[in-house]
């Protein structure tokens, strides 16, 4: 791989650059049945996750393995993708390179075109959601099937995802059920009539709904979890193996995968089967781990694909990998642990945060992806209370709060952002000068009784939703000379 790779996903469909988060999340949390749905799904989760990683002695050291792991691959991603493309190659795969989103897409629809097809299945693929894969499609006349049971829901709902894991975890069963009963026929078999909403019922005719399109589809769209340089092995796990039905029937299989997604060697593989599992469904194993190199040998009708495709994603991931601080962002394993022990996107959901890629990993993820020049990507660095659970429950020892400061640091160095660079140069002139800081003490200690309960102009934001701490009547260092000294 020569040269750097430069790219900004698009914004998902709906979701204006214009709208920060604290007004995109101000809606969220005043819809009293969006919270009960994250609040019963994220609090279930949690617990369940806690219940799993208890039962291994050894988590410290897996977490700390899988971190050495990621920081490896990252350290030599060149070397290592130029080794994982030799691999797909020999095992008669072709790999293309795509800088952005735009470029991207091209390929994947030109590769669709050329198979004389007009329709796809889907794997669960985050890196597709990203680059808005499937409104490319749409466009060009191809029409793209998501067969996991919650990207279905969402599709069908012409909805956006919310969750990395669970995209329609906003949605309730009432909800699901009214929606596959109102737009299944659009799609192709209709809900069975009568359906209700308990849940064997819904993935029953979920099940029905996709069987049809596995049977006849020829080629698919997937992702992938991990991939391995050593042999060039792509790898997908998952629950309900929808996925698997994509990998093995269609004779053409396409995977748009993020460069970061490399580990360098099979052995690798193993640290991250057990902590990817328990951090996000909290299963001890995947149901369903699908792995494959290349095209099958078989001839036709043998298992996997007659063709396959690897198109390699940077989109702004060389940009993050060049941040020092930022880098370890790329360690994403996209499990959501973080997204379901965090208390601000319990409240506010996915959506608010205007990025298929939500929550905490998605507060440091897409600025870094997309930049901060648009006022959404410049608030979600401040879309977190810094608590640090985030990074306690994180697989591959992301340190979130670390990035978001760092992150925050960029955002108030931007133009636009004088005032606040005024308030750091005072404040840091003030502290810089012993003097200087005890008459401020002082003064502020004597006329304590004038200050005001809010904050004025731009500091209203901060006292909406926050008590204005109570001044002192003396600074702390005039009582410590009188008592200690």
């Amino acid at each position: 791989m020569s040269g750097t790779f430069l790219g900004m996903p698009a914004f998902p469909p709906g979701v204006s650059p214009q709208v920060p988060f604290p007004e995109a999340a101000a809606g969220a949390v005043r819809d009293e049945r969006l919270r009960a749905n994250l609040r019963n799904a994220t609090r279930t989760i949690r617990e369940k996750r806690a219940r799993a990683v208890a039962e291994l002695a050894d988590w410290a050291e897996l977490r700390a393995a899988a971190k050495a792991v990621k920081d490896r691959a990252l350290g030599r991603l060149d070397h290592h993708l130029v080794q994982l493309e030799e691999k797909v190659t020999a095992a008669g795969g072709t790999v293309h390179w795509a800088a952005d989103a735009a470029e991207a897409n091209r390929i994947v629809t030109a590769l669709i075109r050329a198979t004389g097809e007009r329709e796809v299945v889907k794997v669960k693929s985050m890196a597709t959601q990203e680059i808005g894969l499937n409104e490319a499609l749409a466009e060009a006349g191809i029409r793209a099937y998501e067969t996991d049971l919650a990207e279905l829901i969402v599709q069908l709902g012409d909805d956006r995802p919310s969750h990395l894991l669970v995209p329609a975890i906003h949605r309730n069963r009432g909800e699901i059920r009214e929606i596959f009963a109102r737009r299944m026929a659009d799609w192709g078999r209709p809900a069975p009539e009568g359906l209700g909403d308990a849940p064997g019922e819904l993935a029953e005719a979920a099940r029905l709904h996709l069987r049809e399109k596995f049977l006849r589809a020829e080629v698919a769209v997937s992702g992938a979890n991990f991939m391995i340089a050593e042999t060039g092995t792509l790898v997908v796990v998952e629950s309900e193996g929808n996925g698997r039905m994509c990998l093995t029937l269609p004779r053409t299989l396409i995977s748009v995968v993020g460069i970061e997604k490399v580990l360098p060697a099979w052995r690798d593989l193993e640290v991250f089967l057990q902590l990817l599992p328990r951090s996000a469904t909290a299963e001890r194993m995947n149901p369903y781990t699908s792995l494959w190199t290349g095209t099958h040998a078989d001839g036709p009708g043998g298992d996997g694909p007659e063709e396959f495709h690897l198109v390699l994603l940077d989109n702004g991931r060389t940009d993050a990998l060049a941040d020092q601080v930022g880098r370890q962002t790329l360690r994403c394993i996209r499990c959501s642990a973080c997204l379901n022990v965090c208390p601000v996107y319990e409240r506010a959901g996915g959506h608010a945060y205007g990025s298929v890629y939500p929550g905490p990993i998605g507060a440091v993820l897409t600025p870094q992806l997309r930049g901060t020049k648009s006022p959404l990507d410049a608030s979600l660095p401040f879309a977190s209370s810094l608590c640090g659970a985030c990074y306690e429950v994180c697989p591959v020892a992301i340190d979130i709060p670390e990035v978001l400061v760092h992150l925050r640091e960029r955002v108030a160095g931007q133009r636009g952002h004088r005032l606040e660079r005024a308030a750091m140069a005072a404040a840091g002139y003030v502290l810089d000068r012993p003097a200087l800081l005890r008459a401020a003490e002082r003064a502020a200690g004597r006329t304590r009784r004038l200050h005001p309960r809010r904050l004025p102009g731009p500091g209203r934001a901060w006292t909406d939703t926050r008590e204005l701490p109570a001044v002192p009547p003396e600074p702390f260092r005039d009582w410590w000379r009188r008592n200690r000294a």
